[in-house]
């Protein structure tokens, strides 16, 4: 593990831009790095292991508190709503994770050669120790950054090994789910992927159920027992986290932050995103944009 926290270190030191975040030149792999503890993060996350190899983090989904450190792996076995935070990092020790998005064409593939049936269990985020033979696979895969010549040509199959490896350990029925064609979880992420698409457009649940391949009350059902969410409360959940960084990113006023991802009214927007995030927009902009001076400043 250590040395694939020296991969990590190096690749994040030189290449994370000012959020910390480091994007390698392999699909779906991404560094976080970061140097104090971080405010709230909101996200419907996509399915996704995240390895932590220093500092620590908190994760809440629902009603569930997830504490873990280095050593330890995140596992989010389909799109939730997820509230975190890097909860230990210094500037001497920085908080570092290694995040792989989850391939569902990937998972088909592999399960076609697997036996086991998937796990309709419907708690989707767990935490555990960092399996040997994942950590191992994600180094050579770092290496690759080295050898340029065959990153292109070796990427793959090391990003397919990750995925056995994920498959054929603890989680591996869960996530089997993912790549059933038939899966309640793989139809619901068809419905997801159209809401990520078309958020800020009205949210017709017809549309949604057929690309689901479901009447729209059976849809319903399965789409809120894997997502914790109804359609509407995931596609506004989407709508505000946007508006979010739209703000915080890129400096948009409030009401082009509402009206860009959808809402009518400044008012409802505003009354919502309240709700979500604790107070209301320009107040969550002066204290984010504050805390964020201080720890610069540290």
């Amino acid at each position: 593990m250590n040395d694939l926290l020296d991969a990590v270190r190096r690749y994040a030191e030189h290449h994370s831009d000012c959020n910390g975040i480091g994007t390698p030149p392999i699909t779906g792999l991404t560094t976080i790095r970061a140097v104090a503890p971080s405010v709230l993060q909101y996200a419907i996350s996509r399915p996704l292991i995240a390895l932590v190899l220093q500092g620590s983090k908190r994760v809440t989904m629902g009603n569930r508190t997830f504490d873990f450190g280095a050593g330890e792996s995140l596992l989010i076995a389909a799109d939730v709503p997820t509230v975190s935070q890097i909860t230990r990092a210094c500037p001497g020790t920085p908080y570092l994770s290694l995040v792989l998005d989850l391939d569902p064409t990937v998972i088909a593939d592999l399960t076609l050669d697997m036996d086991g049936a998937p796990d309709q269990e419907n708690v989707q985020v767990h935490v555990g120790p960092t399996e040997i033979e994942i950590a191992d696979a994600a180094l050579r895969l770092l290496r690759l950054l080295d050898r340029p010549s065959a990153l292109p040509i070796l990427q793959r199959q090391m990003v397919r090994e990750i995925h056995y490896w994920l498959l054929v350990g603890r989680h591996g029925a869960r996530i089997r789910s993912l790549g059933v064609a038939d899966s309640h979880a793989h139809r619901v992420a068809r419905a997801v992927a159209t809401i990520r698409s078309d958020y800020a457009q009205p949210l017709r649940i017809e549309r949604l159920a057929d690309a689901a391949g479901m009447s729209p009350s059976s849809f319903h059902e399965h789409f809120r027992s894997i997502t914790s969410l109804t359609p509407l409360q995931f596609q506004k959940q989407l709508r505000l986290i946007e508006a979010r960084r739209m703000m915080l990113s890129e400096g948009a006023m409030i009401s082009t932050a509402a009206h860009a991802v959808g809402y009518e009214s400044v008012q409802q927007f505003t009354r919502e995103y309240g709700r979500l995030f604790g107070m209301p927009p320009a107040k969550d902009m002066k204290a984010t944009k504050a805390k964020g001076r201080v720890e610069a400043a540290a």
